[in-house]
């Protein structure tokens, strides 16, 4: 059984989801358990090559776990022949140049979402992309968490029958940061830094609804501003100048309905910070990261509309969560896997540039609607998008 190296660029690790999902608890995780079986016996190797904006950081990160290479240079790790893999999780603002730049140097690209701030943009790389002949992917954890996994189960074996109506509750309260320090960095509220909840949270929803649902085919939205004033890292006021909210109604091509409320600015009354209910007229099921609840057309009760004495039935109690069966590993670690296959073979990957233009697209189209205060249709693959081609 022979080893087979690939080098990995990773071009932001020094952010907290860079440093913890992708290094540490994917690549690093992989290499601890002695890379990825191959199918023709071999196993794959990656070895990571840091690269960021400060070099006592990166250092730092390097010595702490053993690796010999990093750079603040970006030209230097796409000139150089022996890196197989870029992979980014830059800020948003960054991304989109160098990605552009890595596929131009040829080579493989992974990237964090959203892959560019506009649609066209990020379509504009997809083809790039496909034109180059590079494997090309975008992360796509949240199909990866074991509540998310135990729903797909739920819709594959036909368990909703037809299906009405999605709802997606996420969000949790976000400190402003003058007297708590916030737990999000300060850039995901500034727009020309590229941050916003519908450019942020918007792609995730896109591929956790085509995946399980199909594509969305219309949109209205409104986005808002509930706290204009924060303070950043080193205590300092800041005008916010990003939505910190939206709140949608989506519109499915088999005629599903979804509302989707994403939110920094509230506070939490539910299982986890995601939940995701699906009604159907043949069952129900509530999924968050890790749990999945359900409540079968035959385990429905019959509640009675009586505001003048206590309800005595525990709605809550009449559900029942899904086991376990099956071990489920870190949902970054396991697409990673899958995508360093692909390119190991360079092979299509399943979640690839063109996925990630689409989750650009809702969120664009979202935030026109949002603006124009008005139901926007969402162009099907193939067809003209305004402002650039699907």
């Amino acid at each position: 059984m022979a080893r087979k190296v690939i080098h990995v660029a990773l071009n932001g690790v020094t952010g907290r989801m860079g440093y913890r999902q992708h290094l540490v608890r994917s690549l690093l995780a992989i290499r601890e358990q002695g890379g990825i079986a191959l199918d023709d016996g071999n196993v794959l190797y990656p070895e990571p090559v840091l690269v960021g904006r400060s070099e006592e950081r990166l250092r730092a990160i390097a010595e702490r776990h053993g690796l010999s290479r990093w750079t603040t240079s970006l030209d230097e790790v796409l000139g150089d022949p022996d890196i197989d893999v870029y992979f980014d999780t830059q800020v948003t603002s960054a991304r989109e140049d160098a990605l552009r730049r890595a596929i131009a140097a040829g080579k493989h690209v992974y990237t964090e979402k959203p892959v560019a701030a506009a649609a066209a943009a990020a379509f504009a790389l997809a083809e790039a992309a496909r034109a180059a002949g590079i494997t090309h992917g975008v992360v796509q954890d949240k199909l990866f968490l074991p509540g998310m996994i135990k729903l797909r189960r739920l819709v594959r074996e036909g368990f909703f029958g037809r299906v009405l109506s999605v709802r997606i509750e996420f969000g949790y309260w976000v400190f402003e940061g003058d007297g708590i320090p916030a737990q999000r960095p300060s850039w995901n509220y500034r727009a020309e830094d590229g941050g916003g909840i519908v450019l942020d949270m918007f792609p995730h929803w896109t591929y956790l609804l085509e995946e399980l649902f199909g594509p969305v085919r219309a949109v209205y939205a409104r986005r808002v501003t509930h706290l204009p004033r924060r303070w950043d890292e080193a205590g300092e006021p800041y005008a916010v100048t990003a939505d910190d909210a939206a709140y949608a109604v989506l519109e499915f091509d088999g005629g599903a309905v979804g509302s989707v409320n994403s939110s920094w600015a509230v506070r939490v009354n539910r299982r986890e910070l995601l939940e995701v209910q699906v009604d159907g007229t043949h069952g129900s099921a509530v999924a968050g990261l890790r749990n999945c609840a359900v409540q079968h057309k035959v385990s429905t009760p019959m509640p009675v509309w009586n505001p003048d004495l206590p309800d005595p039935l525990d709605y809550q109690a009449m559900w029942t969560d899904m086991p376990d069966t099956m071990a489920i590993d870190n949902g970054f670690k396991a697409q990673w896997e899958l995508f360093l296959r692909s390119a190991a073979r360079g092979e299509p990957f399943r979640w690839d540039l063109f996925a990630g233009a689409r989750g650009v697209q809702l969120a664009e189209l979202a935030m026109r609607s949002s603006d124009e205060g008005r139901r926007v249709e969402i162009p099907a693959a193939g067809s003209t998008v305004p402002g650039g081609t699907a």
